[in-house]
């Protein structure tokens, strides 16, 4: 069973599917089934009372054949070197369909942040990075936020790296605070995108979202703008739960209430007008649309015959098992899959860098404006393959991006594919790298 919710080894089906569904051949599978480098790294630190602890941290590099390696770290008790391994994987299929210049990359460090003071953080995100720091940079290998990390860490771990190469580096990481050049919106883009690609799915298949119900597992960054942005959107958000306890009103939930609440007690567990709710209640419940939004491997064999929601739109990483995801598919269930759905974050993460490398910074409107207008073409980009080869959303996602890694990997001469895919036309041009819009520079222009 352990076998089978491993993320490494479900990316590699994912991969194996698409590759024999575009007939690359086995040259493609074996070049892009394992991380071109993974690191393992010991980081000591100083306790508050003392103590020298040693910290096990990990960085797998997928690809680079589109570009340098891009992706988020976390800090969490459950992390693995299969875990990273097949995030690094994940998000070089992300980049690919939204078709930016990124190769795909996870970090993570075994540790439990709660149980950390502010100085012990800081003092791992710095060891962590310079560690790491020969093998990053921001033609290299840019990280980013994810799970239990925050612009904060972001800043130290930039700190720490300008002061290893000895010069002002802003584009080796993205998700870090405005004063240090990060962008607007990037805080709130995976929740952002969520909700673009919804609005997507629901005029798809003819659901009016005015009035529409959604249930939510996971209530942290992206949960919590899911949250908000549906609400905005006209949707009845009536469930919401995170590690500490769920909320349920089936009335709706006033939800910027609830994320008052969450700001005052970093639980939704105890929000007034509301019922307690479990996992798998919540799963069960009669929505139009399911967000989880967590861990992965949350929805499997088992829960996924309780969901009754007509969309369901993969938040998190890898939240839906491949038996979970089977059943959903044969029941006919829409599913936005996770390399398409929470691609606003590393979208933003790329205009971030974008803005970094220029030295020009973009209002909060525009870079909602792009986002919107990439995050849009991509989900369209998808449809139009799922329709093509009558298949899932899922699959589709995973064609549109194996066929750019590929195409990458065979103009660089690292393979040589058995023959062209047949895609059409129009939606080979529809995945050719975007060139964000940018406004003429100012001469005296000033970032943050």
């Amino acid at each position: 069973m352990a076998d089978e919710l491993n993320p490494f080894h479900i990316v590699q089906g994912q991969l194996r599917l698409a590759v024999d569904n575009l007939d690359l051949g086995d040259s493609v599978y074996n070049l892009l089934k394992d991380p071109m480098r993974v690191i393992e790294v010991a980081v000591p630190v100083r306790m508050d009372d003392g103590r020298l602890e040693t910290y096990i941290g990990y960085r797998a590099q997928h690809t680079d054949a589109t570009g340098p390696t891009k992706g988020g770290i976390r800090f969490h008790p459950s992390v693995s070197i299969d875990e990273v391994k097949g995030l690094s994987m994940w998000m070089t299929f992300k980049t690919a369909v939204m078709g930016l210049p990124y190769g795909g990359a996870k970090g993570g460090v075994i540790c439990d942040p709660q149980q950390m003071s502010e100085r012990e953080l800081e003092e791992l995100s710095r060891g962590y990075i310079r560690r790491l720091a020969p093998m990053m940079g921001p033609e290299v290998d840019i990280p980013a936020p994810d799970v239990n990390t925050s612009p904060q860490i972001m800043g130290w771990m930039l700190d720490e790296f300008d002061r290893v190469r000895g010069q002002h580096l802003p584009g080796f990481i993205t998700g870090k605070p405005l004063v240090l050049g990060g962008s607007e919106g990037r805080t709130s883009a995976t929740g952002r995108g969520v909700v673009f690609t919804i609005l997507d799915a629901a005029r798809r298949i003819g659901l009016d979202v005015r009035g529409a119900t959604a249930a939510i597992q996971g209530f942290g960054n992206v949960g919590s703008y899911t949250a908000h942005y549906l609400h905005q959107a006209g949707v009845r958000v009536v469930a919401v739960e995170d590690v500490r306890g769920g909320a349920y009103n089936p009335a709706g939930l006033d939800v910027p209430k609830l994320l008052k609440h969450v700001a005052r007690t970093r639980t939704v567990h105890g929000f007034a007008d509301s019922a307690e709710i479990n996992t798998q209640d919540l799963f069960g419940l009669d929505v139009d649309i399911l967000v989880p939004a967590a861990l992965e491997n949350q929805i499997d064999e088992a829960n996924a015959r309780l969901v009754k929601a007509k969309i369901i739109a993969e938040a998190a990483n890898g939240p839906t098992t491949p038996e979970g995801d089977h059943l959903l598919a044969s029941r006919g269930v829409f599913i936005i899959p996770d390399i398409l759905c929470n691609a606003g974050g590393v979208t933003v993460s790329y205009f971030e860098w974008v803005q970094n490398t220029m030295g020009y910074y973009w209002p909060p409107q525009e870079v909602d404006r792009k986002l919107k207008a990439m995050m849009t073409k991509a989900f369209d980009t998808v449809y139009k393959m799922k329709q093509a080869h009558q298949v899932s959303m899922r699959e589709a996602a995973y064609l549109v991006a194996v066929h750019r890694v590929a195409e990458a990997a065979e103009a660089r001469g690292w393979v040589h594919r058995k023959r062209a895919p047949e895609i059409p036309s129009d939606q080979l041009q529809a995945m050719a790298t975007p060139v964000p819009e940018v406004a003429a520079v100012p001469p005296t222009s000033i970032g943050h």
